[in-house]
């Protein structure tokens, strides 16, 4: 970690919430944009705002499809390089949760100039630079603005074949569940603003957060793979949930067999989740069916927000060792089989754990 400036504040302490902590809470984002499905929807617009997705898709021909997609928040550590490198690796990973290949980037930024250096604002941007270099794309411009808190992410545009978009909407009863990453980045950065997170933890939580979803085209290209979409803000729970809801059907999650970040479930246990966490919870745990028993800290990390989280893979039963292959080539090695799509009973919730 490297130090501010001494005459600087934690970037942290200046923002009222971090990461994709920083998301509206489900249920007011629904009420919020309940009159945006009223506006014109051109044919060529393949994915909008109907089912919560995670970009835009347009038609352009036959053969490609615009990818856009927008994403940027407060901070979520200290570090100036380590903060851009995050949210420049959250905001891409949408392009590659629709099946995508990103061609180039713009660069939001907010930042309070009265407070921080020019130094500490330009390290933000060279970390946001250094993850679109590794994803092979440009920052081709921006916007800046002079903001009370730090804001900082991209706006990411990407190339899909039309016919290899992966939509969260087209899970298939009968498909099993696959995660990319492990749980636990809101939890940990909780730790990490008290004070309370070690080198180790650190070191972790950065590799996590800034390890891009590359995996999201070539498994775009496996025609067993239904559904594609990344586990952030609302936390495993409510991206599985926007999965069920959208397809029609429910999601059973194996909770034992859900890869958790190492020492998470003892921060946890210490108290340390976030507020996102417990919004998130009042928003959608009226759909959740949980085992008897299962404990606040497994409620806590299911709806954990997840900045720059996994890959959540709706797929048919025998492409299941092709999808976890392609992961494990790509650096993805904890990635695992979670859970599986099922045919909704009328009385029973959308998710249902085990």
């Amino acid at each position: 970690m490297t130090a501010p400036i001494a005459t600087e504040p934690r970037l942290s302490s200046l923002s009222h919430g971090g990461g994709c902590g920083c998301k509206i809470a489900p249920g007011l984002l629904s009420q919020i944009l309940q009159g945006c499905s009223a506006l014109p929807v051109p044919p060529q617009l393949l994915v909008g705002i109907e089912t919560s997705d995670d970009a835009a898709v347009y038609q352009l021909n036959d053969e490609q499809a615009l990818v856009a997609t927008t994403d940027f928040f407060m901070p979520i550590v200290d570090d100036p390089y380590d903060f851009g490198r995050i949210a420049a690796t959250n905001a891409i990973s949408d392009v590659y949760a629709m099946g995508g290949t990103p061609i180039m980037a713009l660069a939001l930024v907010g930042m309070p100039i009265n407070v921080l250096s020019p130094q500490t604002i330009a390290r933000v941007l060279e970390g946001g630079a250094s993850v679109c270099r590794s994803a092979g794309i440009p920052i081709a411009g921006g916007h800046t603005i002079d903001s009370v808190e730090p804001i900082y992410g991209l706006v990411a545009l990407g190339l899909v074949h039309p016919k290899r978009v992966r939509r969260n909407a087209d899970a298939r009863a009968g498909d099993k569940l696959v995660l990319g990453k492990p749980l636990g980045v809101g939890v940990m950065s909780a730790a990490l603003k008290k004070g309370r997170l070690n080198e180790a933890g650190y070191r972790q939580m950065i590799d996590s957060t800034t390890r891009l979803n590359t995996p999201g085209p070539a498994l775009a290209a496996l025609d067993g793979v239904h559904a594609i979409t990344d586990v952030t803000g609302f936390g495993l729970a409510g991206h599985a949930l926007e999965v069920a809801r959208g397809s029609g059907l429910q999601a059973r999650v194996d909770w034992a067999a859900v890869p958790l970040l190492a020492g998470v479930r003892e921060l946890a246990e210490q108290g340390l989740v976030t507020g996102a966490s417990g919004r998130n919870w009042s928003a959608y745990g009226q759909d959740i069916s949980l085992p008897a028993g299962i404990d606040a800290q497994a409620q806590a990390l299911l709806s954990d927000p997840q900045t720059s989280g996994g890959l959540l893979v709706s797929c048919a039963p025998d492409t299941v060792e092709q999808v976890l292959a392609i992961f494990r080539s790509q650096g993805f090695a904890e990635a695992a089989v979670i859970g599986e799509m099922r045919l909704e009973p009328a009385d029973e919730k959308r998710l249902v754990l085990s």
